[in-house]
């Protein structure tokens, strides 16, 4: 009896200092430093500076160089004999290359637990993401786009767009729509032609050498090539829990999709002058490029928003080198709006290809972080009329945020204008930053957030 009450002490006092497996990989990672032989592990990483403190508590391994905890749960990696690509060192070498514009950066601890989290089913944002503030957003506010994209206007037996469907969906409805998001991103990375899914393998595919700092994951990798777009939507519903489980590095996973389906070489070609990689390093973490959010967009990784080719700079001068813009109009549009940029009169101008998308949904970029505005109605952007007065849905992924915001748009009066035609050059400062991206497609339209409090 006395040992059944110290076992149920004991588990009492453990309940309060439970560990996620994020939490016992960090703490295995930090006791593995001091192991000599482990030190390979140990360096993957001394990248990791945003890494948060742990508990004292300690998972067990054997003192063996490989045996250590992945990089992800062995549960998640799937049989080499699945019969994909391994990885090669020099593939590994250009995948390093085109997204740190090196072979020695790794993603660090932001990037390392992003995955895609989808909200409660059938409930308020049973459709929507939960995504954090960090580099990985931005991927994650795009996937987020072409998700509604496919519930909308893609979803099988769904006759009648409204926002109410997007409520009803469950946990099963949830998974397929994510990976049709994938699958269409990759797909049209691929020029509709081919696309390729990266999946982690239990087992290391080369020994880099001294060029190349190991991270225990890319070289593992293993790649898929389908030339069907079914086949690969197929493929990631069969592994999705690769890319929407805790621990799965999903995020980065799908970046290596992406940058494999497109090419290395077709990537370098879309770049011009101004870009040579995709992530740069910002307040300690790596984000997202332009380039990289117009390959998302427009499966080409071109640098700049505007449309076409320039061959001249804003003073009609020729340029050295052409600058690479969108040369397609994308299902799933971009507004951009920071008030920094303003402020210098530096506000890139997005093009139409961007701003008028196939589909009534717009990825935004409101001073560095992202958001999503879409409509259920496709005639939005095809019937001039639909555009005098109209709803558009907001959502910017936090979890603070439990119900979608209903904005009301008015483009037919003009008493926007007029109250406000005397302070012109202080705007950013009066008005919602959310606001101001939205006039940037609809300028000087009136913006009623039905009781919501706005988003500064």
């Amino acid at each position: 009896m006395t040992d059944y009450q110290d076992l149920l002490q004991t588990i009492k006092s453990l309940q309060h200092s439970r560990l996620s497996y994020i939490e016992l990989l960090q703490e295995e990672v930090k006791r593995s430093q001091d192991r000599p032989s482990e030190k390979i592990k140990a360096d993957e990483d001394s990248d990791d500076s945003s890494r948060p403190a742990t508990s004292t508590h300690h998972v067990s391994a054997p003192n063996t160089l490989f045996t250590v905890p992945y990089s992800i749960p062995q549960t998640l990696a799937v049989s080499p004999s699945l019969g994909g690509q391994p990885v090669s060192p020099e593939l590994a070498v250009s995948l390093r290359s085109v997204l740190f514009g090196n072979t020695f950066h790794i993603f660090n601890y932001e990037w390392k637990k992003s995955f895609f989290k989808f909200r409660e089913p059938f409930s308020d944002t049973a459709y929507a993401l939960e995504t954090e503030r960090g580099g990985a957003s931005a991927i994650q506010m795009v996937v987020q786009a072409h998700i509604i994209k496919h519930l909308l206007f893609n979803r099988p037996g769904n006759s009648t767009c409204t926002m109410k469907s997007l409520l009803e969906v469950g946990e099963k409805e949830q998974r397929r729509a994510l990976a049709a998001a994938l699958a269409d991103i990759l797909w049209t990375a691929g020029e509709e032609q081919t696309a390729t899914v990266s999946l982690v393998t239990s087992e290391r595919c080369f020994t880099p050498h001294l060029d190349y700092k190991l991270d225990s994951f890319t070289e593992r990798l293993q790649l898929f090539t389908f030339k069907k777009k079914d086949d690969v939507r197929s493929f990631i519903c069969e592994h999705i829990q690769c890319f929407k489980e805790e621990g799965s590095h999903g995020m980065i996973l799908f970046l290596y999709s992406l940058v494999f389906s497109r090419t290395i070489d077709r990537i370098r070609a879309d770049f011009d002058c101004t870009t040579t990689h995709l992530l740069h390093l910002s307040l300690g973490n790596f984000v997202c490029r332009q380039a990289l959010l117009n390959l998302l967009l427009t499966g080409r990784a071109s640098p700049h928003v505007f449309n076409g080719t320039s061959l001249n700079d804003e003073k009609d001068q020729p340029l050295a080198q052409p600058l690479h813009g969108v040369l397609t109009r994308s299902h799933v549009g971009y507004l951009f709006w920071n008030r920094e940029q303003v402020k210098h009169a530096q506000l890139p101008l997005v093009g139409s290809m961007l701003k008028t998308p196939r589909l009534p949904i717009w990825v935004c970029n409101v001073n560095g972080t992202y958001s999503v505005l879409f409509s259920p109605n496709r005639s939005l952007l095809s019937d001039w009329k639909m555009e005098h007065l109209f709803q558009l849905y907001f959502y910017n992924g936090q979890p603070t945020q439990l119900n979608t915001t209903v904005l009301t748009i008015d483009t037919h009066s003009h008493h926007w204008e007029a109250e406000n035609k005397d302070i012109q050059g202080d705007l950013e400062k009066k008005f919602p930053s959310v606001e101001m991206t939205i006039r940037t497609k609809w300028e000087g339209a009136v913006i009623d957030w039905n009781g919501t409090v706005p988003f500064f």
